[in-house]
C-alpha cells in the first residue's frame, strides 16, 4: 500500500550497528509503504553512519548528533518528521510486516485516539522468540491506571505527530522513564485504543538484571509524583490512590525477590495506605511481611 497518509518512524541509535539493519529491513518490509524512516544517531562510535548508507533507500533519512541520550535524539526525530503520523522503534527491535497498516486501519476504527497500541513478541539477544506473555494494557482515558505501571509498549505505538509537538515530546532531563512521562502527559490530552496484537519484537539482553528494574522503578516513583503535583487538578483522586497502591504493591514485589527486604516492607506499608479498602494490598503487604519475618 503507498496511499493514505506519510507515517514518519524515528529510530534512535547508540552504536547499534550489529542490530539496525535488522530494524531497518523490518520497516523496509512493511505492507504500508507510504513512510519516511529517520535514524538518529546519537555520536555512534561504530559503523551506523555506513550501514544506514549501503541502503540507498530515499525514504530513509539520517541525522546525527553528539551524543545526547535516546530522550534527546528522539525529539530530533519528531521535529524533523514531516508525517501525519510518528512511531519509534529502537535500533536493537524490530517490526512484524503488517503494523503499519494495521494501525492505520485502527486509526480508522477509532477516530477519537491519540495513539493505538499493542503488544511484543519478547527475544533475545540472538532474536530468537522466547514469550509472547503481556502484561495487561488499556484503552480510553488511561491517566489514572497508568499512573500504577508504564503498559504503553512504545515500540507498539502509532501517534498524531501533532499530539506529540503539543505536549513537547520527551524530557531530556529523564534518562530512565522517558517514554512513561510522555505517555503520561498524553493521555491527558487523548484516548488511547489498545489492539491486542503482536506488532514489536522486543529485544531482551542478559544485562537486563533486577536492579536495573529498581532504578527504574525509583524513576518512575519520582516522575508520578511530580506528574500528581503538576496536574492535581485534571486528575481524579480516588483513582490516583488506587493507582499508587498498584505501584508500590510492585515496586515491593521487586524489592523482595531483590533481597530489599526492609525497603520492601515500606513499600508493603504503602500499598495498603493509599487503597485500604483493596483485597490485592492486603494479598501483597502479607506476602512481603511473611518474607521479612521468616
Amino acid at each position: 500500500m503507498t496511499s493514505g497518509p506519510l507515517v514518519s518512524i524515528v529510530t534512535p541509535t547508540f552504536n547499534r550497528a550489529d542490530y539496525l539493519r535488522e530494524a531497518i529491513d523490518s520497516v523496509s518490509a512493511q505492507t504500508y509503504a507510504n513512510f519516511e524512516h529517520l535514524i538518529v544517531d546519537d555520536g555512534s562510535t561504530d559503523d551506523t553512519a555506513g550501514v544506514v548508507a549501503s541502503y540507498g533507500d530515499e525514504r530513509l533519512r539520517y541525522f546525527r548528533q553528539e551524543n545526547q541520550g535516546q530522550s534527546v535524539a528522539r525529539n530530533v526525530g519528531i521535529e524533523n518528521s514531516r508525517g501525519e503520523f510518528i512511531c519509534f522503534l529502537d535500533s536493537d527491535n524490530a517490526w512484524v510486516p503488517d503494523k503499519l497498516r494495521q494501525q492505520l486501519e485502527a486509526f480508522e476504527s477509532h477516530p477519537e485516539a491519540g495513539v493505538v497500541y499493542g503488544d511484543i513478541i519478547s527475544i533475545d539477544a540472538e532474536g530468537s522468540e522466547f514469550s509472547r506473555r503481556n502484561m495487561r494494557r488499556h484503552s480510553g482515558w488511561i491517566t489514572e491506571a497508568l499512573l500504577g505501571d508504564n503498559f504503553v509498549s512504545m515500540n507498539t505505538t502509532m501517534t498524531h505527530t501533532e499530539l506529540l509537538r503539543r505536549v513537547g515530546g520527551f524530557d531530556p532531563a529523564d534518562r530512565y522513564a522517558e517514554d512513561y512521562g510522555l505517555w503520561l502527559r498524553v493521555s491527558l490530552h487523548a484516548p488511547f485504543a489498545y489492539v491486542p496484537e503482536c506488532w514489536a519484537y522486543y529485544r531482551i539482553m542478559e544485562n537486563q538484571i533486577s536492579s536495573d528494574k529498581l532504578i527504574r522503578l525509583e524513576a518512575n516513583e519520582s516522575l508520578i509524583q511530580s506528574f500528581i503535583q503538576e496536574h492535581a487538578d485534571q486528575l481524579d483522586f480516588r483513582q490516583v490512590r488506587e493507582a499508587l497502591s498498584r505501584f508500590h504493591e510492585r515496586k515491593g514485589r521487586h524489592e523482595a525477590s531483590g533481597g530489599r527486604r526492609w525497603v520492601a516492607l515500606a513499600s508493603g506499608v504503602r500499598t495498603v495506605r493509599y487503597a485500604p479498602g483493596r483485597t490485592g494490598a492486603w494479598r501483597s503487604f502479607l506476602r512481603i511481611l511473611f518474607d521479612v519475618v521468616r
